[in-house]
């Protein structure tokens, strides 16, 4: 799958495993930014199983050869899907792949048989509201690790 981003280079977006090494650099990165915001890593529970078809899957995007963004989703409930660990490159932020990468998960999710996708995102993470509020994400209801937590956004999208 590709898309072009706003500066006109095509991301290839690829399916990968949870355990693939490049998912497992990018994962590193992006707990170690979790660090930086939040003062620790992020504590969810996340069994590599839960992106695997038919209740998952995991996606990264590839400038040529250098991967630059990652995501997934797993199935929370019957039809309903949660997106997990996106995630673009400090250098390459700015450019809509986190936006291409979104776009394409919720297709593959709709394929897949989901009619929702929700997601948790940490009020230290604006670029990423921002993302979801004009992806047409809307507020919902609480869930999960995390549904306890004041710091935490929970979104939702009908696809």
């Amino acid at each position: 799958m590709t898309g072009l981003a706003r500066d006109s280079r095509p991301l290839v977006v690829a399916e990968r495993r949870y355990t693939d090494p490049v998912v497992r650099a990018l994962e590193a990165d992006l707990q170690r930014e979790y660090i930086d915001r939040y003062g620790g890593e992020d504590a969810a529970p996340t069994d590599p199983s839960d992106f695997e078809a038919p209740n998952g899957v995991f996606m990264v995007g590839f400038l040529g050869d250098e991967p630059v963004a990652t995501g997934g989703y797993r199935r929370l409930e019957t039809g309903i899907a949660e997106i997990k660990r996106m995630y673009v490159s400090t250098d390459h932020r700015g450019s809509g792949y986190a936006r291409e990468l979104l776009k394409t998960l919720e297709s593959h999710a709709r394929g897949s048989g989901f009619r929702r996708v929700v997601l948790e995102a940490g009020i230290e993470q604006p670029e990423a509201l921002s993302l979801y509020g004009s992806s047409g994400y809307t507020p919902t209801e609480p869930f999960g690790f995390y549904a306890d937590q004041e710091t935490s956004r929970f979104y939702g999208k009908d696809l």
